[in-house]
């Protein structure tokens, strides 16, 4: 039997994960990020231990008395905590650190990667268990954009993948083509509510992967926690980059979606979509 570890940050992701690694086969070794993970992840693994972050020593050692030597990183890990609480770095994350040149998304967690490819432990694709979960190119749902919007939405894409390509964060809140918020630190969610309140609601939200988005880590992802942000600043629309943006529970979040009358659409570089009739 094959085995996969998960390093599990927040949200439904990591047990999404968890039970489709389950239903292939897999037998599932957990590290759970302590006050970010679920706990019902515990009763689900073949092997579970907590850690806080920071702890890769202790990673590493649990996944290699289990067998582990492919893993994928699931669910996000709150970044303010690294400048507030939570982390109990150990010697190798110190020099894992004092490797790396910032602070940023891309730095540390390449880091941590190369770190894991050294002791024997590659990191996946962290969407492997979850294609299905990546909608294409289009609307979904039965909400269609106007005109008007589908225009926010190419503005909002294209500003968005500015941002993203300096990796501070990867989406913006627009209006008529005006720039209400930009995510950094503080994520989708709360960005989303700021720019929101700027708004008066009506606003459009895109979400996009960097230009040279990693797989393994940090892809974007959305779940409920961020249609109820959409649906508190009574958004009109939600745009996504299709391929490579996670939906969690993505037949809830549509019907959703629909009940509040946001639109939802996948957005592709270089491909335009016609407005309703």
């Amino acid at each position: 039997m094959k085995t996969v570890g998960i390093i599990a940050g927040n949200g439904r992701f990591p047990v999404l994960a968890a039970k489709e690694a389950r239903r292939e086969g897999y037998r599932v070794v957990v590290s759970a990020i302590e006050q970010e993970a679920e706990s019902a992840l515990e009763k689900m693994a073949d092997a579970f231990e907590w850690m806080k972050v920071g702890e890769l020593k202790k990673l590493v050692k649990f996944f290699r008395s289990e067998g582990v030597h492919e893993a994928i990183m699931a669910g996000k890990i709150e970044k303010v905590r690294l400048f507030k609480e939570n982390v109990r770095p150990d010697l190798d994350m110190i020099q894992v650190l004092m490797k790396t040149r910032d602070f940023r998304d891309d730095s540390l967690l390449g880091g941590i990667a190369d770190y894991l490819h050294d002791k024997g432990i590659d990191l996946m694709d962290s969407t492997y268990f979850m294609k299905e979960a990546l909608p294409k190119t289009g609307v979904l749902g039965r909400k269609k954009p106007s005109g008007e919007i589908l225009e926010d939405l190419a503005f909002g894409f294209k500003t968005a993948k500015s941002l993203a390509a300096l990796d501070i964060g990867q989406t913006v809140v627009v209006k008529k083509k005006a720039v209400l918020a930009l995510e950094a630190i503080e994520g989708t969610d709360q960005a989303i509510l700021r720019g929101g309140e700027l708004g008066g609601g009506k606003v459009t939200v895109v979400k996009v992967a960097k230009p040279k988005q990693d797989m393994r880590f940090d892809v974007p992802a959305v779940g409920m926690r961020t249609l109820k942000a959409l649906a508190a600043v009574h958004a009109q629309a939600f745009g996504f980059e299709a391929g490579k943006t996670l939906f969690i529970d993505q037949e809830d979040f549509i019907r959703r979606a629909d009940e509040k009358g946001i639109v939802l659409v996948g957005l592709e570089e270089g491909r335009e979509l016609a407005a309703k009739a």
